[in-house]
């Protein structure tokens, strides 16, 4: 075990998975962080840094996807300059190809994967391939099932999801690193809906920048500004208008927008 200096909690750092560190060995096999290496990114919830990969797993039944989530974490790990991938676990429950057609056609990378017939297996590996990846997920999605799936040395606690409550307990405590395919891989604690409600917020005028298929529109705006949530002249609003970006996807941004604006501006 080690443990870090207590130098780092006067600073006001904390350690956590994923750091690279520099640390000491005592004659008893104890050992102390004494140096965190810069990190490239953190998120904050939960705690990860140094992450390539970001794998947010929804489930496409019991529970339901929730695309606000799905986005919200997207968008969050486009500002960290983290690849998100979303897989969508239980596709033996129900069609997930609209799904798919709404983020790949967004430009980020989403895959269906069913712990019954393994479909999506390779498809996920390759991905983890020398990589530090993370997964994140709602609580009750399968994340840790999956990865048990995937990798069944890991050994993960799971729960069956509660039929009462239609959503699944607590069964990750932590966050910890499984090297695997010549990188790392991190289960992280699921988070429910109100969780999701306190997770980073992105400075108002970066939002646009984290939903990538913006990115070929916002120049053609009519107004330098423009929020593109109402404004005459829009070019993201006829895109959407168009079908050329997808309605649920604008939906979301115009939710964090609205979320984010709606916030006195000392507490950004």
């Amino acid at each position: 075990m080690l443990k870090p200096r207590g130098v780092f909690r006067k600073k006001g750092i904390s350690p956590c998975v994923g750091d690279r560190v520099n640390i000491s060995l005592s004659d008893d096999g104890k050992g102390t962080v004494d140096e965190i290496l810069p990190r490239k990114n953190s998120i904050v919830r939960p705690p990860l840094a140094n992450l390539d990969r970001l794998f947010i797993v929804s489930s496409v039944a019991q529970p339901s996807p929730n695309t606000i989530i799905i986005d919200k974490i997207t968008a969050v790990a486009v500002s960290k300059g983290i690849e998100p991938v979303i897989i969508f676990t239980k596709s033996d429950l129900g069609d997930c190809s609209g799904l798919l057609d709404i983020y790949r056609d967004s430009g980020i990378t989403a895959l269906c994967y069913s712990i019954k017939t393994g479909d999506g297996k390779e498809n996920i590996l390759s991905l983890l391939e020398n990589k530090i990846s993370a997964f994140t997920g709602n609580t009750g999605v399968g994340k840790s099932s999956m990865l048990n799936s995937l990798f069944p040395e890991f050994e993960i606690q799971t729960a069956e999801i509660s039929k009462k409550l239609g959503r699944g307990r607590h069964t990750t405590r932590h966050s910890e690193l499984y090297k695997i395919n010549g990188g790392y891989v991190a289960d992280t604690p699921g988070f429910s809906t109100v969780d999701i409600e306190r997770y980073e917020m992105i400075e108002l005028d970066k939002i646009q920048h984290c939903f990538p298929e913006f990115d070929g529109y916002i120049c053609d705006c009519q107004f330098t500004g423009c929020s593109h949530t109402v404004e005459k002249g829009c070019a993201v609003l006829q895109a959407v208008a168009d079908g050329r970006i997808s309605k649920s996807r604008h939906e979301s941004y115009k939710y964090m927008y609205n979320e984010v604006k709606s916030i006195p501006k000392h507490y950004h």
